[in-house]
């Protein structure tokens, strides 16, 4: 037994060894893994983009809502990019729109 047996097969070092895998094989797996990654990674994400837009277009004055930073108020005002939430009685902060996480059904924050 040769030492260099240990790092190269001697199958693969032979003279008439088959020919390697072809073109096609090659490129399957890259393309089969892309495939994957945008079935669950990439799509579902454009889908929460897409929803998350929806409902800010959605938005009106009255409207409960929690920021991504757990606030929960009353829309007051509504900008081109920013939000005015009434938080407490007389007590308002401006918040980017995109900052709105979730909108709750009426009557949630009285009740609470």
């Amino acid at each position: 037994m040769n030492l260099l047996d240990l790092v190269i097969a001697p199958a693969h070092a032979a003279a008439g060894a088959a020919p390697g895998p072809s073109l096609l094989s090659t490129l399957a797996f890259p393309i089969i893994l892309i495939a994957i990654m945008y079935f669950l990674m990439i799509r579902p994400q454009m889908k929460r983009t897409k929803e998350h837009r929806a409902m800010l277009e959605k938005l009106s004055v009255g409207d409960e809502v929690i920021t991504n930073g757990g606030i929960a108020g009353v829309v007051r005002n509504i900008g081109d990019s920013f939000l005015t939430i009434e938080v407490a009685e007389r007590v308002e902060i401006r918040v980017q729109k995109g900052a709105v996480g979730n909108v709750l059904p009426k009557g949630t924050l009285k009740s609470a």
